[in-house]
Formats: structure tokens, sequence, C-alpha cells
């Protein structure tokens, strides 16, 4: 099995160490870099794989918070604070978990967990969904709603949803609101799966029961077809 590769991102010597240390009683990770700024973090990234970050909020130069707005692809990340303040913006960007520091080996193993449940196969910031079909039926996510990180079935959602300010996703049997962008849900949707048919929606053709020029019809559900989506969208459901 390949070790799983740490960036560890903070300014102050104390906290990298703990990490460290922490991490030298996993025998499954590996610390592949050290960075003192979050400059230093983004060239790092540029350059080198890594499979977990452990990234400290407040940093000089650029901010944890700050870098994680500027990565369109971020790996999985364990924000680290001595602040519970950040803590629910920190979700907002889908991290893994946060940690207060000083940080404790019981609490640092519990991110480290769930990092190996969710995280290292990027169920979190998933990019590309393989094209198995077990692979789709078995894939979620997890968005932030209601103040706690709600799991969706990928192959459940019917379509989603942008309103002003938050979105709502659909499935069978229950609406998710959660407050990101259109945008960024669709960067975690295989686009063999969804297709953006209006600025206000993505559907799943799997779904799909009925179509026209004009609209698209998900059970009893019609949704308008927007002109800059109509041609992409024609060659979708023709195959």
């Amino acid at each position: 099995m390949n070790k799983i590769r740490c960036l560890v991102a903070d300014d102050e010597q104390l906290a990298v160490g703990i990490i460290e240390s922490h991490l030298s009683k996993l025998p499954d990770f590996i610390v592949t870099g050290i960075c003192n700024n979050g400059t230093q973090v983004y060239r790092f990234l540029k350059e080198h794989p890594v499979d977990l970050l452990f990234l400290d909020i407040q940093m000089p130069e650029l901010t944890g918070l700050e870098l994680l707005r500027t990565l369109k692809d971020p790996p999985p990340a364990i924000l680290t604070t001595a602040s519970r303040e950040f803590a629910l913006e920190g979700f907002e960007f889908n991290v893994i978990d946060y940690l207060l520091k000083p940080i404790s080996f019981e609490r640092f193993l519990k991110a480290v967990t769930k990092f190996e449940s969710i995280g290292s196969t990027k169920l979190i910031n998933y990019t590309s969904v393989p094209q198995q079909l077990n692979s789709f039926d078995q894939h979620f996510i997890y968005v932030k709603s209601d103040k706690k990180m709600v799991r969706v079935m990928v192959k459940d959602i019917l379509y989603i949803e942008g309103l002003k300010g938050y979105i709502k996703i659909h499935t069978a049997d229950r609406d998710i609101i959660t407050y990101q962008t259109l945008y960024d849900l669709e960067e975690n949707l295989s686009p063999d799966h969804f297709v953006r048919i209006h600025r206000s929606f993505i559907i799943s053709l799997n779904f799909v029961t009925a179509f026209s020029a004009s609209h698209v019809e998900i059970g009893t559900k019609e949704l308008p077809i927007g002109a800059s989506y109509a041609e992409a969208l024609q060659k979708k459901l023709h195959g």
C-alpha cells in the first residue's frame, strides 16, 4: 500500500512539530512537505502530489482560507486553528475536519480516521467519477446543510436548482439546501451523468423522462432549457 503523502502548513514550529509527531505514530502516513505560509503551500501543490493537507487558517502572506479560495482542485484538507470562530467558515470549503490547537492525539486520530473513510477517495472534493456503473452507484458526496455535513448518494440526485444565495439538491425522497454555488457543485459531478441545462438547473441524465426544444421533464417536473445550453444538451440526450 502506498503511503499517504501529507503536507503540513503552519507558521508556528511547535504546531508543525505536534502534527509531525502525531503522524509518526501512523505507519501509513508520511510528511512530504512543510510550509510556513500560504504562498509556499500554493507553490508546493503546483509541483508535488499531496494526498492530505494539514492547513493552518491564520498564516502570513496568504491565510488558509484565502488559499483554498484560489485552488480549483485542492487536496482533502484538515484545518488547524487556535480559534473556534473560523471553524464554520472552513466547512464552506468542504474540508474533512478542523482541529483546535493544542491538538491532542485522540482528536487528531479522529480527524485522520474521517479522512480515511471519505477523504482519501476524494468523496468531498471529487472531480471525476469513474465510468464503471458500479462506481457511480456507490459514489456519494458530502455537502454542508443545516450546520452539518450531509451525505448525498450521487445516483439519487434528480436535479439541482440554483437559487439566490444557495442551491437545492432534489432527490427522490428529500430536498437538501446547501450554501454553495451551482458552479462549485457542477465541478464535482461527472459530465457523463449530469448536464447543465439552464443557469439555474443541473439535471441527472438518468432521470430524464421526456424533453422538447424548450424544456426537460424529470418525472412530473418541467425544467426550462436555456438557449446557451440547448445545443450541448441535445447532443447529450441523443447520445
